[in-house]
């Protein structure tokens, strides 16, 4: 009976150790599988200095290109309206009509008194003729023709005085009708058929605006424009001319680019602000004057900007931005950098980098500062170990 009970537990032995020699083994596995973890590989871009523009936008308002208000220059009745209210009339065109009896009979007036004049500037110019061979040969007395020529260029005077008059009157008559001084879109009138008008008077009869091509009046404050010209006077950033687009007031974008005309060299007391008149066609009459809409132009290039992807861009909660570069001996540094604002996908590096510096912007999440990288140029495959520890692979069992 003993013999037989203790076979068994001299083979039992020799298996428990295998047992736990495997557990050992398995163990000893899952720790070198977690102690052996690679290197992280991160991607990197080599940042060079790049022409960024300085883009701006700023609030505006809209002025027609050309504005003329029309005004009776005689007085009288209106008789006629010759135009229908918002329709596009032509330069010279006629507006309205100004009772024209009262000008026809001066203008006719006028007319006789030059015929008068030039009859008798035709007789004394016969008579003092006639006097100046006869004053030569003493048969009239030298103070008789002096008196005849001196009547005959009073009366060519008194010719240039009815002529000009005759045409002071004929241009009053012409002013009776009252044409457009411009071409463009005309707007309600303010005197019907009947009314009394008068020259010089205040109140214009209708206004005309010519709205193609369209200005756009845009305000910066002089603080802004004292610290672009700074710029510009210290070096690298350059003026520039790019086109001006606009944003109209539901937000949509205006389809037709525009160019800054000039820069008024005075700046408004109560809003401290520098208007910009920028030009831009409108062929369709989409803007009007009066519109609020913003231009977004670029005044100026920094040709010393970096441009880095957002992705590499660190931001801690006081608003210091960083960046992790390659270092020495491919070791992650971070960098405090100066990020000014977004263009595309990139940020606008200003400070903080310099040329041929390597800026992770691949695997940020798993480099360290300070600590070794892997580095390789980014968009390249990336290299992950997702293969499970030996100790976590399930073995079946067998009963």
């Amino acid at each position: 009976m003993l013999l037989r009970q203790a076979a068994p537990v001299r083979f039992a032995l020799p298996a428990l150790c295998l047992a736990l020699a495997a557990c050992g083994s398995d163990t000893a596995a899952e720790k070198g599988g977690r102690g052996q973890a690679g290197t992280p590989e991160v991607g990197y871009v080599v940042v060079q200095p790049t022409a960024v523009p300085l883009v701006t936008e700023l609030g505006a308002r809209t002025a027609a290109f050309q504005t003329s208000e029309v005004r009776p220059q005689v007085s009288g009745l209106i008789r006629r309206r010759l135009f229908t209210e918002g329709s596009i009339v032509k330069k010279g065109q006629t507006l309205y009509e100004i009772d024209p009896r009262l000008y026809a009979a001066s203008a006719a007036e006028a007319r006789a008194s030059l015929n008068s004049a030039a009859a008798n500037a035709e007789a004394t110019r016969v008579r003092a003729e006639r006097f100046k061979p006869l004053a030569a040969i003493e048969a009239v007395a030298q103070q008789d023709y002096t008196d005849a020529a001196a009547q005959a260029r009073q009366a060519a005077a008194a010719v240039a005085q009815s002529r000009a008059q005759l045409d002071t009157a004929q241009i009053n008559l012409r002013f009776t009708k009252v044409p457009a001084p411009i071409t463009g879109r005309i707007g309600r009138s303010l005197s019907t058929e009947g009314a009394l008008v008068t020259a010089g008077q205040t109140d214009p009869l209708t206004t005309i605006s010519r709205l193609d091509p369209m200005f756009v009046d845009i305000q910066q404050s002089s603080a802004d424009l004292l610290k672009l010209r700074r710029a510009l006077a210290a070096g690298g950033v350059a003026p520039s001319s790019a086109a001006v687009r606009l944003k109209l007031e539901d937000g949509s974008d205006y389809g037709q680019t525009g160019t800054v005309q000039f820069t008024e060299v005075m700046v408004n007391e109560s809003t401290g602000t520098v208007t910009l008149r920028a030009r831009f066609p409108n062929p369709q009459g989409l803007l009007l004057p009066g519109m609020f809409v913003r231009a977004v132009f670029a005044q100026s290039v920094d040709t010393s900007a970096f441009l880095v992807p957002q992705a590499a861009v660190k931001r801690d909660p006081k608003g210091a931005t960083t960046v992790l570069i390659v270092g020495p001996d491919n070791k992650a540094i971070e960098r405090p950098v100066t990020a000014t604002r977004v263009v595309g996908a990139n940020w606008v590096i200003t400070g903080g980098l310099k040329a041929g510096d390597k800026v992770i912007t691949e695997g940020t999440a798993r480099a360290k500062a300070g600590q070794p990288v892997k580095p390789v140029v980014a968009g390249s495959a990336q290299k992950f170990n997702t293969a499970p520890a030996k100790g976590d692979k399930t073995q079946p069992t067998k009963g």
